[in-house]
C-alpha cells in the first residue's frame, strides 16, 4: 500500500485445452469525444477543482491550445491532449488548475523509440534482474495439459494441480460459501476472453469495459476483450473460474466478473488508462477490483517532479474516488526481489524511451499497489516461502498470497509451482508472479464481501487481514537457489511482517 516497485504483469504462459466468444454495455461521465489534432500529439492529466468550478479547469485546457480528450469532473480531472510539449507548464499556471503533467513522458511527441517491450509483471522491463538467465526462466512456458469433461459431483479435472487453492483452504471455503453472484469483482488487466469454458457464466458483460482509446470508455466487448494478452483471463481464473466439470476452480465460483481493460496491445497501462479503470469500476458496481500490473512509464512517480506529482495525484484522486464508492482494491506489489520499505536506485524508468536513474526515497510511490488504501500482496510458493521474484516491504505488505515460484515444486500430478488458470483459446496454463498472488486476495476479498454484504470496505480489508495467517521471517539472509542472486532480507521475525504483511490469505475464516 506504500512504496515502490518495478516490474509488471507477471506471468510464464502454458496452454492446456478447450473454445471462445463475448458481451457488452454502456456508461459514461461527462466526455468530450476524442478529437483529431494534427500531427503529434502529447497526452496529459490536468487537475482542477471538483463540481461547479470545475469547468474552469476544461477551459484552461482549451485556452492553453490542448484538446479535453476525457473529464472527469467528480475527481477534478481533465484528460487532454498537445502538440506543445510545454504544455502542463503553460497550464499550470491558468486559472483553476492545481496541477498538470504529461502522462506519457512526452514521448508520443518524440521519434519511436528501440522498442523495449511490455509494462506486464511477466516481462521485465529494468535492468536489476530483468533480464538474463534468471527473468527468462520466470517467464518460461510450460507443458500444454487438455481437461477432460468431469463431474459436477467430483473435483474439478484440473484440481489436482491447483496446490494453491488447498494452501489457502479454498476447497474447505466452497462448502461453506463459494461466492455471491451479487459480488462483482473487476479486473483491471488486459481483458478476459469471456467465452472461455470455465469463465463464460461469470463474466458480467453489463459491467465490462474497455479504457484503452485514450482513458474513454467503450462499453463495446471489442474494446474489453483481449488481444495481444492472456494475462487477464489468467487472472481472471483464478479469481472465480466456475465450478463446473471444467477445467480448474477459482477461489469464488459463485461471484461474478468485469473485465475492465486497461492494458494496450502494446502492453502499457498508462495512467489515463487507470484513470478510466477504477472510475468505471466505481460506477458500475463493482465491490472489488484485482490490479497486477504498474502504472506506465514511471516505475517510481515522484512528487519532486511537477510532472509527475500531477500525474499520480490524479490516478490517486480516481484510486480514492472508487474507495469512497466502497470498493476494495488489491494489488500485486512486483516482481523484481526488492525491499519496497527502502531506497531504491530506479534504473528502468522511463520505460517508454532512454530510462534515468535515479535514488529514489519514499516521496517516490509505485501505483497502485503502494497508494494508499490498496491491499498490497506479495507472493509464496507451495512452500510458504517468499516467491524468489517477489517484492516484500514491512509497511507495504497488506498480505501474501500463493502466486507460484518454479524452484517450490508441489506433489501434484503436474509437480510445476506455477499457478495453474485459465489463457485465451479455451485452455489453462501456468504462470508465476505477484499478478497470480494478487487475485487470489481478491478471490477472498470477494468471499468475505459474499458473506458480509453491509460490511464496509474498511472493515473487509481489516478481516481479510485478521484471518490471515501469520508467516514468520526465515531465519537470516533467505537465499532461496543458494546462488545470491535473489537473497532477501525479512523483517519482523516471529511476525513475518516484511515478507508477508499480516499474513497468509486464509479463504476459510473469510467465510466463516
Amino acid at each position: 500500500m506504500q512504496k515502490r516497485s518495478r516490474l509488471r504483469m507477471l506471468g510464464a504462459a502454458v496452454v492446456i485445452a478447450s473454445a471462445t466468444g463475448v458481451a457488452a454495455v454502456a456508461i459514461q461521465p461527462a466526455t468530450a469525444a476524442p478529437v483529431a489534432e494534427t500531427g503529434a500529439v502529447a497526452h496529459f492529466a490536468v487537475l482542477g477543482a471538483k463540481g461547479p468550478a470545475f469547468g474552469q479547469a476544461e477551459k484552461a485546457v482549451t485556452d492553453a491550445g490542448g484538446t479535453v480528450v476525457k473529464s472527469w469532473p467528480e475527481i477534478g480531472v481533465v484528460i487532454a491532449t498537445s502538440s506543445n510539449p510545454e504544455f502542463a507548464k503553460i497550464v499550470r499556471g491558468m486559472p483553476g488548475v492545481q496541477g498538470a503533467g504529461a502522462t506519457q513522458n512526452l514521448a508520443e511527441l518524440a521519434a519511436p523509440p528501440a522498442a523495449t517491450t511490455m509494462s506486464t509483471d511477466s516481462t521485465a522491463r529494468s535492468a536489476a534482474q530483468g533480464s538474463g538467465a534468471a527473468q527468462r526462466a520466470l517467464e518460461d512456458t510450460e507443458k500444454v495439459v487438455d481437461s477432460a469433461k468431469g463431474s459436477l459431483a467430483d473435483p474439478e479435472p484440473l484440481a489436482a494441480n491447483q496446490w494453491d487453492m488447498k494452501m489457502i483452504k479454498a476447497d474447505e471455503a466452497h462448502a461453506i460459501n463459494a461466492g455471491s453472484s451479487d459480488v462483482v469483482v473487476g479486473v483491471l488487466d488486459s481483458g478476459i476472453e469471456a467465452s472461455h469454458p470455465d469463465l463464460a457464466a461469470n463474466v458480467d458483460a453489463s459491467r465490462s469495459v474497455g479504457c484503452t482509446n485514450q482513458g474513454v470508455p467503450d462499453s463495446s466487448p471489442a474494446a474489453w476483450n483481449p488481444t495481444t494478452s492472456d494475462h487477464g483471463t489468467h487472472v481472471a481464473g483464478s479469481i472465480a473460474a466456475a465450478r463446473n466439470g471444467v477445467g480448474i476452480v477459482g477461489v469464488a465460483p459463485g461471484v461474478k466478473l468485469a473485465s475492465i481493460k486497461v492494458v494496450n496491445d502494446d502492453g502499457y497501462i498508462w495512467p489515463e488508462y487507470a484513470i478510466c479503470g477504477f472510475m468505471m469500476a466505481a460506477e458500475k458496481g463493482v465491490q472489488v477490483t484485482n490490479n497486477s500490473y504498474f502504472v506506465d512509464p514511471w516505475y517510481l512517480w515522484c512528487k519532486g517532479d511537477a510532472d509527475q506529482k500531477a500525474v499520480a495525484e490524479a490516478v490517486d484522486r480516481a484510486i480514492q474516488y472508487s474507495h469512497r464508492k466502497g470498493v476494495v482494491n488489491v494489488a500485486a506489489l512486483g516482481n523484481s526481489n526488492w525491499d519496497l520499505s527502502r531506497n531504491i536506485m530506479d534504473d528502468g524508468s522511463p520505460n517508454n524511451g532512454t530510462p534515468i536513474e535515479r535514488d529514489t526515497d519514499n516521496t517516490c510511490t509505485k501505483i497502485p499497489a503502494e497508494i494508499h488504501g490498496v491491499v498490497g500482496v506479495s507472493s509464496v510458493g507451495v512452500k510458504g516461502l517468499k516467491s524468489y521474484f517477489s517484492n516484500y516491504g514491512r509497511t507495504e505488505t497488506e498480505v501474501a498470497a500463493p502466486g507460484g515460484d518454479r524452484m517450490q515444486v508441489p506433489s501434484t500430478p503436474d509437480a510445476n509451482g506455477r499457478i495453474l488458470s485459465t489463457v485465451v483459446g479455451g485452455k489453462w496454463g501456468y504462470k508465476q508472479g505477484t499478478s497470480m498472488a494478487s487475485p487470489h486476495a481478491a478471490g477472498v476479498v470477494a468471499l468475505i464481501r459474499s458473506a458480509h454484504p453491509d460490511w464496509s470496505a474498511q472493515r473487509v480489508v481489516a478481516s481479510l487481514m485478521h484471518d490471515a495467517d501469520r508467516q514468520p521471517c526465515p531465519t537470516g539472509t533467505y537465499d532461496p537457489d543458494g546462488t545470491g542472486n535473489w537473497a532477501a532480507n525479512c523483517d519482523g521475525g516471529k511476525t513475518g511482517r516484511g515478507f508477508y504483511g499480516a499474513g497468509l490469505i486464509d479463504a476459510l475464516d473469510a467465510v466463516k
